[in-house]
């Protein structure tokens, strides 16, 4: 078996896929049952109409947010991690790992530097969240000797000042429910982050925040991108659950 197959970045946000298929697959019975016609009625056939668009939409999303798990974010890292000019040699820390997607990304294009990940490790988020996956998944590449994982709030990181070079996240601060833990969370990327560093963030939602967040605190190299098309439209499609985008921001001297 190939190290790839044997590397495991789990389903993200489990949970929600599961109640997905659930009201789906409800919407779908709920049609199906009046077009045998076990039921009659006006009201029952406007709630059929109903189930059927509604249970379509949410089997569309969990097959997609299904897709995107096993497939989808393994394109989407290297296009992010693209974004950023490697020379092999960085300090890189993930905020919010999970079991590594991004953290051996970033490790797979390091030569002498080392990428650190950090986590609570919260299995609502991501199905097998646990620091050994994380590492288990490292290993499997090949990378067990540049990768590092601790258990530690996104909000007070056990790091000095200045200690990365470069720092990403994908689909962790949104997390934080409060915008106040969002914005200390953010507050403590600039602080561990070098003069002259890059951080790459991409979430799912709070983009626009994120970036407002990263301007007060003297990034003055901010740039968001993905498309504001497809963000509005899933905004308007998940009712705001989901308007995804990236920011790549530069910490000043």
């Amino acid at each position: 078996m190939s190290k790839n197959k044997q590397i495991d970045y789990g389903i993200d946000a489990p949970g929600v896929i599961r109640n997905l298929l659930l009201f789906g697959a409800a919407g779908l019975i709920a049609w199906t049952t009046v077009f045998l016609h076990l039921w009659s009625g006006d009201i029952t056939v406007n709630v059929a109409g109903t189930g059927l668009g509604a249970g379509s939409i949410c089997l569309a999303m969990s097959l997609w947010m299904l897709w995107d798990s096993k497939i989808g974010k393994m394109h989407s890292r290297e296009r992010l991690l693209d974004r950023i000019s490697w020379t092999g040699a960085e300090q890189v820390l993930d905020v919010g790992c999970g079991r590594g997607l991004m953290l051996v990304g970033a490790a797979l294009r390091l030569r002498s530097g080392i990428a650190t990940g950090i986590d609570v490790w919260q299995s609502e988020d991501l199905s097998g969240n646990r620091a050994d996956a994380a590492l288990e998944n490292a290993a499997h590449a090949g990378l067990a000797q540049r990768v590092k994982v601790e258990t530690a709030d996104m909000r007070r990181m056990p790091f000095a000042s200045e200690s990365f070079d470069v720092i990403v996240s994908r689909a962790a601060i949104h997390n934080l429910y409060q915008p106040g833990e969002r914005a200390q969370a953010l507050k403590e990327i600039v602080r561990v982050l070098k003069p002259g560093g890059h951080a790459l963030i991409d979430d799912i939602r709070h983009i626009g925040e994120y970036a407002d967040a990263f301007a007060r605190a003297g990034c003055a190299d901010v740039r968001r991108s993905g498309s504001r098309i497809a963000a509005t439209f899933l905004a308007l499609l998940t009712f705001g659950s989901l308007c995804p985008g990236s920011l790549v921001v530069r910490k000043g001297p």
